[in-house]
């Protein structure tokens, strides 16, 4: 299969950081970034776990990195053979998207090294990697296998009291400082060559070693098997662990690796979009599929995805609201039951959004706008630090950015209205809608003298302009959010009395009421010219070029944002915005008022979140500017390709993937190019096809009926499957 492997050559120093994110391997329960195996901490070896959080003294709570079991390190004669130490020859590494297979091929000269590794799509808990040594000169070889102490943290450490076993089966057991999770890690290695091995255990680590006086031309094998579990999955997590790579052992690494390839399959016939016309945007699209399906939470029925996906401790390993607007659209039309795991999640957490919601003296639900476990809000009131006093600086996304809870009602009727499942509203849903809508009851803005209300003090999308009024967007998602809680009527027509208790339950009665009147009266924008204010006052902003602001900066790192942002008194904004509310609520304008805004904005928008591209494209794709599209698209797809995004935010790294980039371009290609709607369930495609695409197909489904889309520049069709 063409446009499917991303391959490097040479080893990046420079880069590690970024590549590391580039060839990750991931399996939805842990994430390992695509490093050499021989490389540690200082080339930032990570392998994350999806729902384990620590937080170490004062600082950030951040997700859990447990022991590297797939570390292996070579030397010859002494001298290590590392890509970071040693004079390569030759480095290749290279990601097959399809299976997500990495492998390397490093010739050091005296001897060539080629690996394959996956995380196991088939066992959450396996990774498992095969190395071929080649001999070149004769000498004395040493292979290390094990599990070295070497972790990185950027807010740790977090793994303490870890106790090593030697033996058959090597593990590393420990606990977190927090909430003394058990954490353990198994290794099982199987050498396809005969030589006594020896076992050292220390500070270091745990590793078993042979040492073997290699000729010329000889080619040595190894297979690594590793299990990590942790005792939120099974009380006896280092039993678990060992078991696991014990099993892998005695099935070994192809049909392993048959097994993890027959899973992969079974997502991409799902789910797989095909673009032909052109290689490089192929690729693209296929690694944002791959990106986004390989840290699906699979393995759990209500778990979501954060911000960086598994690709490290970046965001805090949080929840943003990506995942409602940017990855919920692939999985709800692919694969509803990962889009259900998104949304129980939210449901699980709602006590922890009314807790927020009571904390800052409100009624109703105000969902973390950075939730890990339980819902707990991992942003602080500092998120940047300034790059000129080294000072934490006070940013308001915690406590303004209320649009976080419309934004998961706007998912939950989604998921409604695309799948025909009432269930989920049924088992928790219909309350998350009600309580959302009485957060925004309690937290509107009346006033004695007029009949309209705001929205005062918050911060839309757009997080350069902050603690501003009725900002477009987030006046239009509260007032569909209060439509949804209102439809729960409809939707429960045959269940009367179960939603009538259901109002009693939440005490209900006096709020139902108010809901209609609220919608009518919350303030709307003001228009001019056919374009949209972002918040008000924002026509009264100095109107200057981006080209302008930027050249203001006196550091790279430098924060836009905020009081003393470059951006902050300017009509310069982050991401889409007013934009972003159109893509979301195509119906609400005419293709010429979607025209003129992104007419106006586009040149306005800095693109400095990797959310925006895709709205703007969506947009693009409707009022006929396909060039535009195209090149927003490419701009989102690639992003993991490239290396791309932003890195920093003031002093604080923010590097990792881009989850939310992966499903818009599934968005624009689906959504924009396709035109595909789900209309009163019927699917139904609208194509606006750029000139580079001579081909689009891919797997969907409309109210639990398997479709197929097939568009070209003479047909578009959906047929079943």
């Amino acid at each position: 299969m063409e446009n499917a492997i991303l391959k490097k050559i040479g080893y990046d120093a420079g880069n590690i950081a970024s590549d590391g994110n580039r060839f990750l391997c991931a399996n939805g329960y842990m994430g390992m970034r695509g490093i050499p195996e021989e490389d540690g901490s200082g080339q930032y070896a990570a392998v994350t776990l999806a729902g384990v959080y620590d937080r170490y003294r004062d600082r950030w709570r951040e997700p859990v990195n447990a022991p590297h079991g797939l570390s292996v390190r070579l030397s010859f004669d002494g001298a290590s053979m590392t890509p970071a130490s040693a004079e390569t020859v030759r480095h290749e590494t290279a990601l097959d998207y399809r299976y997500g297979l990495l492998s390397r091929d490093t010739d050091y000269g005296p001897l060539s090294l080629h690996s394959e590794r996956f995380l196991s799509m088939a066992d959450c808990h396996l990774m498992a990697d095969c190395l071929r040594i080649r001999i070149r000169r004769d000498g004395m070889l040493e292979i290390r296998a094990g599990i070295p102490d070497d972790i990185w943290d950027i807010n740790g450490p977090h793994l303490f009291d870890k106790q090593y076993q030697a033996g058959r089966i090597l593990c590393c057991e420990a606990v977190t400082g927090e909430k003394r999770i058990t954490v353990a890690t198994a290794q099982h290695a199987v050498p396809a060559f005969a030589v006594e091995e020896t076992y050292e255990t220390g500070k270091g680590g745990v590793f078993r070693v042979w040492r073997k006086q290699v000729r010329s031309g000889e080619e040595l094998a190894l297979s690594v098997f590793a299990g990590v579990y942790t005792s939120l999955d099974r009380g006896d997590c280092k039993a678990a662990a060992e078991e696991t790579c014990l099993n892998a052992g005695k099935k070994g690494f192809d049909a392993c690796l048959r097994e993890h390839m027959q899973a992969w399959d079974a997502i991409r016939d799902r789910s797989e979009m095909v673009l032909e016309g052109d290689g490089a945007a192929a690729l693209a699209l296929r690694a944002s599929q791959y990106h986004l399906n390989c840290i699906a939470p699979r393995h759990a029925g209500s778990m979501s995805i954060p911000a960086r996906g598994l690709s490290g401790q970046t965001y805090k390993g949080a929840v943003f609201w990506d995942a409602e607007i940017f990855y919920f659209p692939m999985f709800v039309h692919t694969q509803p039951e990962i889009a259900r795991s998104l949304l129980a999640y939210r449901i699980e957490t709602l006590p922890g959004a009314l807790k927020k919601a009571a904390e800052y003296g409100f009624r109703g639900a105000f969902y973390a706008w950075e939730s890990q476990e339980g819902g707990e809000e991992g942003c602080t009131n500092f998120n940047v630090v300034d790059v000129f006093t080294h000072r934490p600086v006070r940013t308001y996304f915690r406590d303004k950015q209320i649009h976080i809870s419309a934004d998961i009602v706007y998912a939950l009727r989604s998921y409604y209205e695309i799948t025909g499942d009432r269930s989920l509203l049924e088992n928790g849903g219909a309350e998350v809608i009600l309580e959302c809508a009485r957060f925004y009851l309690n937290r509107s803005n009346a006033h004695l003298d007029r009949d309209d209300v705001d929205y005062d003090d918050v911060i839309g999308p757009d997080e350069y302009h902050e603690r501003v009024s009725n900002n477009a967007f987030t006046n239009r998602m509260i007032r569909h959010c209060l439509e949804s809680a209102l439809r729960l009527e409809e939707i429960f027509t045959d269940r009367r009395g179960w939603f009538e208790a259901l109002l009693k339950k939440l005490a209900y009665e006096a709020d139902w009421e108010r809901l209609g009147t609220l919608i009518q009266r919350i303030r709307g924008p003001v228009i001019r010219g056919g374009v949209i204010e972002q918040f008000d006052g924002y026509f009264g902003l100095e109107d200057c070029s981006l080209e302008t602001v930027r050249a203001r900066l006196c550091h790279p790192k430098e924060y836009w944002g905020g009081d003393h942002g470059v951006a902050g008194t300017t009509q310069i904004i982050k991401q889409a915005d007013v934009i972003a509310m159109i893509a979301l609520f195509p119906g609400d304008f005419t293709d010429e008022e979607a025209d003129a805004n992104w007419a106006y904005y586009e040149p306005r928008t800095e693109h400095g979140s990797s959310l925006s591209s895709c709205m703007y494209a969506l947009t693009a794709c409707r009022t006929g500017r396909l060039d535009e599209a195209w090149d927003l698209f490419l701009r989102t797809a690639s992003i993991d390709v490239t290396g791309g995004g932003k890195q920093w935010a003031g002093e604080i790294y923010i590097g990792g993937t881009h989850p939310a980039a992966n499903g818009g371009a599934w968005m624009i290609a689906a959504l924009g190019f396709a035109g595909l709607r789900v209309v009163r369930g019927e699917a139904e495609l609208h194509p606006r096809l750029p000139r580079q695409i001579t081909r689009l197909s891919f797997p969907f489904t409309a109210k639990g009926k398997q479709l197929q889309a097939e568009i070209t520049h003479h047909h578009a069709v959906i047929r079943p499957r």
